[in-house]
């Protein structure tokens, strides 16, 4: 897994994330685009004038910048609480993203779907421990968000950004901590090959499988030493696991 890129999505007038790594799965539906396209039209026709047929850029800008007051306004109006931009990145993950509680519990309560992913994979629980925000996370796995889904999994995002925090919060909520990455590796290879020696200990004492190997036979205490983490492969050694 290489590290998160994020860059703006090409057609908006505001700037959202996308990840530069092929695509986990394709969940969203071929038709959201023209789904929001069509309610932004119908919008502007209610409206009787021009002033709405932004509507669907502007719900999504102000999502991303945090103005709950015209994201609420808009819904009122409206427009799809799952308003997703051409990567199916929705208002929820924007929301999750930038930590903003305050929405997040909006969009919630209109019904967002808290699974959906877009088209690299995300959901908002995803984005949320990627980026480390605990409370974001708590409100989502209230709301029914899937702690081990298929694929790239809360834990794994946790471990390779090095959230230990987060890591801890998961486990104790269920997450299942040798679940394997599309990539074939485990919580533990991710945080070794990047140099995470705090959660290494972590999820070495919660009882990680230190020496599973990923596709390519490499070990956790392998990777780390590939990667020039001499700290985390003398500690790997140092409790018994192989390389």
């Amino acid at each position: 897994m290489s590290r998160p890129r994020w860059r703006g999505c090409a057609g908006s007038n505001s700037r959202y994330w996308h990840r530069q790594q092929p695509p986990i799965s394709v969940n969203c539906s071929e038709s959201d685009a023209m789904r929001n396209l069509l309610i932004g039209l119908a919008l502007c026709l209610v409206g009787g004038s021009g002033a709405l047929a932004g509507a669907y850029d502007d719900i999504l800008a102000a999502a991303k910048n945090g103005d709950s007051a015209i994201v609420l306004d808009l819904l009122a109006r409206g427009m799809d609480v799952n308003t997703a931009d051409k990567s199916g990145t929705t208002l929820l993950m924007l929301a999750a993203h930038g930590n903003n509680l305050e929405l997040m519990d909006s969009l919630l309560k209109n019904g967002a779907n808290v699974n959906r992913r877009n088209q690299f994979g995300d959901s908002a629980l995803l984005v949320a421990s990627l980026n480390g925000h605990i409370e974001a996370i708590r409100r989502l796995l209230v709301a029914g968000a899937k702690i081990n889904p298929e694929g790239w999994t809360p834990l794994h995002y946790a471990a390779y950004s090095g959230h230990s925090e987060i890591a801890a919060f998961l486990l104790s909520h269920g997450a299942r901590i040798d679940a394997r990455a599309p990539n074939g590796q485990t919580a533990l290879m991710l945080a070794a090959k990047n140099g995470r020696l705090e959660l290494v200990h972590l999820l070495i004492d919660a009882d990680a499988d230190m020496d599973l190997p990923d596709p390519d036979g490499n070990t956790a205490r392998k990777l780390a030493a590939q990667g020039t983490h001499s700290d985390i492969s003398d500690y790997l050694r140092s409790v018994g696991a192989v390389e």
